[in-house]
């Protein structure tokens, strides 16, 4: 479990991850060692382009691969993640083949949970360890290289991230994709058509959501 060296430099990885190393020391915790830093290892900061930021890991054996919101190839779509399907459906007409979303993050899309740990079956467990600092500090070491586009879905992203974007940056704001919440604004909020309109202004390449 070692920090990947473009982020290495963050004040968490002196302050706060020791302590959390330690405690994860011996557990079965999720998404396991090879993939707790998948999300900085394929998104170094000077590539993040577009912020999407979760909660924690799935709970469940088999389904968390170190992305927000990401899953293993062959693991059926989670009810959040099947929103957020069929809101890319109705806004750009085409989806992912699967619910692994490497290909976004790729492409600069940084996919950071708030807590990049959790026990199975056992939702938020690792919540309160202090995981929600490197969070915020990898955003602000990505701000230092480019204008950001945020798509901070609820109340949970957005209190996370909050003040952290500037007048040049992209913000989006809806409700979280969850089936108790995606009627209340994320659908009809087309966030994939409205970062790529962002990013073409800004002379950069659009995301290749869809992964075709």
């Amino acid at each position: 479990m070692i920090p990947p060296a473009p982020w290495a430099d963050l004040p968490f990885f002196q302050t706060d991850w020791p302590a959390i190393r330690a405690r994860l020391t011996g557990l079965d915790f999720l998404p396991g060692p090879d993939a707790i830093f998948r999300a900085l290892e394929l998104t170094p900061p000077e590539k993040v382009r577009v912020v999407i930021l979760g909660q924690d890991p799935y709970p469940t054996p088999g389904h968390a691969d170190g992305l927000a919101f990401s899953v293993t190839p062959k693991t059926a779509l989670p009810r959040s993640l099947n929103n957020i399907f069929k809101e890319m459906h109705s806004d750009l007409g085409k989806i992912p083949a699967n619910g692994d979303l490497g290909h976004w993050a790729r492409q600069g899309v940084l996919l950071l949970n708030t807590s990049l740990s959790v026990l199975p079956g056992a939702a938020g467990a690792h919540a309160k360890w202090g995981w929600d600092r490197l969070a915020r500090q990898a955003v602000e070491a990505a701000q230092r290289d480019r204008p950001l586009a945020y798509i901070l879905w609820g109340n949970h992203a957005q209190k996370a991230l909050s003040g952290l974007a500037r007048p040049q940056d992209l913000l989006i704001e809806t409700a979280h994709p969850s089936p108790l919440s995606a009627r209340r604004g994320f659908f009809g909020s087309r966030p994939f058509s409205r970062v790529n309109g962002w990013l073409r202004k800004q002379g950069a390449a659009p995301i290749d959501w869809a992964g075709t």
